[in-house]
């Protein structure tokens, strides 16, 4: 008879489980898939979007010098405002905005979303919205696209059921947003940080897969430079932090105006009655001519924008730079609230960088004017200040640090970028902001 005071030695095989029955092998290849045809959809819807945007930089300085021809643009410009009130009245619920708000609804088991009609239906409204140039991001539209995706392979082969019910839809989440910006690390961090607040490895395994494939085949489009490359040849100065935490401060504080005036655009739009509501397009469709007849690189998301800003020249007079910024600002804020709050599909992860972007350009031009940072370290306070607000007013820091480190593709500013980020979010918390914008928007529903 054994010592009952001997002790059970447990051996490897006792420990680890059996070969080929974990969730890594139960959804590899699903996950794969899942992947691929993301990867496939946003990639055609990614190129259509970049050459469309590219077309009106053309197409707006022709106009500008041809002004008859603004006639059958605006005519156009009623057809395609009518096309998107069609489209996308049936299913309005759920087509539109970034569709971010109405996944949430469905993995809390508040909401059910008919695949098939929905992914059509987003794919094409959303082009219609953002080709013509309205201040909307391509990422909301990824996002749900890869959603219906996800939900397509459960319900015609998988039909899976109880705790594992939406993890292909989960999939297509990170894989679409994975895909908007060929950012892997990004698109799995979103879904755990804003959609399932769960660091399970029964999510996140299958998740990165079909991140890390859908990337991958955006790769096969665009080619391996990062969507938003922007070199950084130097390191910001440690006495320039305390001027940074200070940005940081005003940052947060415009991230709560963001919030603020997001949150009121369903009540704000609420009053228009002279036009029905699936036609609401039209009031953004139709002011962002005059803007693009001005400046036809302000439009769209837009990556272009954010490019056009780091290239500014820094040898003109700062006074004037810090001018024209401001008139950016005013502009591209409200041109997002105006476009974001009509009845069209579209999203504000972009317009947010696009809004961070100009306020680290007004930061920077004035720490350099001041001396406190050198003229080579402009770039520097945009790709933190674009994580900043970006972190502060959707309430996902993380997912924000780590989205600018994929798009730019640096990590030289890891932290002044987590730094700035968090005081950004702090301070918006502290002005009664919501910590996520999505979660406060399914309150209005």
């Amino acid at each position: 008879m054994k010592n009952e005071n001997t002790l059970y030695h447990k051996r490897a095989r006792d420990i680890l489980g059996k070969p080929f029955t974990s969730i890594v092998s139960r959804y590899l290849g699903v996950s794969i898939a899942i992947g691929i045809v993301t990867g496939l959809v946003i990639g055609v819807f990614r190129w259509i979007i970049d050459h469309t945007l590219t077309l009106l930089t053309i197409i707006y300085p022709f106009m500008g010098k041809h002004p008859l021809v603004l006639i059958p643009y605006v005519l156009g410009t009623f057809i395609v405002a009518w096309l998107i009130g069609k489209i996308v009245k049936p299913y309005e619920t759920d087509v539109v905005r970034s569709g971010v708000t109405q996944l949430k609804a469905v993995l809390l088991g508040k909401h059910r979303i008919h695949w098939w009609p929905v992914l059509w239906r987003k794919f094409v409204a959303s082009l219609l919205t953002i080709c013509p140039g309205l201040f909307l991001g391509r990422e909301g539209p990824s996002i749900q696209i890869g959603a219906c995706i996800g939900a397509c392979f459960n319900e015609k082969f998988f039909h899976l059921t109880d705790k594992d019910k939406y993890l292909l839809m989960e999939c297509g989440v990170a894989a679409g947003l994975s895909a908007a910006f060929s950012a892997p690390l990004a698109g799995t961090m979103f879904l755990l940080e804003e959609m399932t607040h769960n660091f399970n490895s029964r999510i996140w395994i299958p998740a990165l897969t079909s991140s890390i494939v859908s990337a991958f085949i955006t790769f096969l489009f665009f080619g391996i430079k990062p969507c938003l490359y922007i070199p950084i040849t130097t390191k910001l100065p440690v006495a320039s932090y305390p001027w940074l935490i200070i940005a940081g401060v005003v940052i947060g504080f415009l991230a709560y105006c963001f919030q603020f005036a997001a949150l009121n655009l369903t009540w704000w739009y609420s009053k228009i009655t002279f036009i029905p509501k699936e036609f609401h397009s039209i009031i953004p469709l139709l002011l962002v001519i005059p803007v693009g007849l001005w400046n036809p690189y302000i439009l769209g998301g837009s990556h272009d924008f954010i490019k056009y800003v780091t290239n500014m020249s820094l040898s003109t007079n700062w006074k004037a730079m810090v001018a024209i910024l401001l008139v950016y600002f005013i502009l591209r804020f409200g041109g997002t609230m105006i476009a974001y709050g009509a009845t069209v599909p579209g999203g504000i992860f972009m317009p947010l960088f696009v809004l961070g972007t100009v306020v680290g350009a007004l930061t920077g031009t004035i720490l350099i004017h001041m001396g406190i940072i050198p003229a080579s370290c402009y770039v520097n306070v945009i790709i933190i200040s674009m994580a900043a607000y970006f972190g502060g007013a959707e309430g996902l820091p993380f997912t924000a640090i780590l989205l600018v480190t994929e798009m730019v593709g640096s990590v030289e500013q890891i932290l002044p970028m987590t730094l700035i980020t968090l005081v950004a979010y702090y301070v918006n918390r502290l002005l009664g902001g919501r910590p996520s914008l999505y979660d406060a928007m399914l309150e209005e529903k």
